[in-house]
């Protein structure tokens, strides 16, 4: 009696034709390509960095333009938008947030693997990434900040609203430091760049109480506004409005104390670089100065820099590139450094390594 005759499975294809994907940095795509599409980005997202970024160097202006690129995509797939506008994309609910938040990290990390990610901002990430020494660990810090978001989070205190500003924008400034061929060791450099990060932020806080407020957004902390006896979400009603630009002056005087500060770290960057750089801080230094001036009427119309505006403001940093800038007479209370360590701690536990010890090895 002759056995059944046994079934096996058979793969797809035989092992020995299997291959992974070839490391490409840039996943695949021409250096040239990717430059083109950042610097479209950059033009559409930020009329501000594109202009100060035509002050660099062409090799670092290219790499400015692909973080840039990078950040504005997580940032419009965090919140379901496109260059900043409401789009059908939006996430309906947290676990929704919090999924698209997985998928910036995902594709970051297959940016930094050489891998190709089907999105030419994350794969303009890789290459710069791969030019400038950029960390996955660098790169979730920002990360975090758009995961903030998605949890729908809110500062109870100051210093919660400076680690939220050193999520979204001081770690993109210790970025683009190195972007700049600042050495990763050089500490305190990079403490200076986080310091303009976080001014920038600010600003755009108080310039966009009234926008964010509309999209259930509030980034005052709650201790400020228990302060002006406003409850949570009310606080962009019309008959807040003086409170509101009280708030908003409160935040611009802390922009000026990191903007101080890190246009003093500026020194030590290269001639045109330190040149872009306080022509960005004058810029967002400009605009929170004219949110204050126009008091309770800064949310009637979006407070903006206009083209001779900018030049001048370009002119006036040519002049203290020029010059060696004195040390602030106050320094921010909360640093890098110090933000850094209790996130460290906060953090889950590092695993156990699994090493054998000497002792053990026979």
């Amino acid at each position: 009696m002759s056995r059944p005759h046994e079934v096996r499975p058979r793969i797809l294809a035989p092992s020995r034709i299997l291959r992974t994907t070839p490391r490409q940095i840039g996943g695949g795509r021409a250096r040239e390509d990717l430059v083109a599409e950042a610097r479209r980005i950059i033009a559409i997202g930020s009329k501000s960095f594109a202009w100060a970024s035509l002050l660099f160097a062409r090799p670092v202006r290219e790499r400015a333009w692909m973080l840039y690129a990078w950040c504005r995509r997580c940032d419009d797939i965090a919140d379901g938008q496109a260059f900043g506008h409401p789009s059908e994309d939006a996430p309906h609910n947290i676990e929704e947030a919090q999924h698209l938040i997985e998928g910036i990290r995902v594709l970051t990390r297959r940016a930094l693997e050489g891998q190709p990610t089907a999105d030419p901002a994350f794969d303009a990430f890789g290459q710069v990434a791969s030019e400038s020494r950029l960390t996955m660990e660098m790169a979730e810090d920002v990360i975090a900040g758009f995961a903030l978001d998605a949890e729908e989070w809110r500062p109870r205190t100051e210093e919660d609203l400076m680690r939220y500003c050193w999520h979204v924008a001081g770690a993109v400034g210790v970025m683009m430091a190195q972007v700049m061929g600042i050495d990763p060791e050089d500490h305190e450099t990079l403490d200076r760049a986080a310091d303009l990060g976080m001014a920038f932020q600010l600003v755009n806080i108080a310039r966009d109480l009234v926008d964010d407020d509309a999209i259930g957004r509030c980034y005052l902390p709650l201790e400020w506004l228990a302060e002006q006896d406003i409850e949570p979400g009310q606080h962009a009603k019309p008959h807040h409005r003086e409170e509101l630009a009280e708030m908003a002056a409160r935040l611009v005087a802390l922009a000026e104390e990191h903007e101080a500060a890190g246009k003093w770290g500026a020194a030590r960057l290269p001639f045109r670089e330190r040149w872009a750089v306080l022509a960005a801080a004058n810029i967002y230094g400009a605009i929170g100065r004219e949110v204050v001036e126009r008091g309770s009427a800064a949310w009637d119309h979006r407070v903006q820099i206009s083209g001779p505006e900018k030049l001048a403001l370009t002119a006036k940093a040519l002049l203290e590139a020029l010059r060696k800038p004195d040390k602030p007479a106050q320094m921010p209370r909360f640093t890098r450094g110090a933000i850094l360590l209790k996130l460290r701690m906060e953090g889950a536990p590092a695993p156990m390594p699994m090493t054998p010890l000497p002792d053990e090895i026979e």
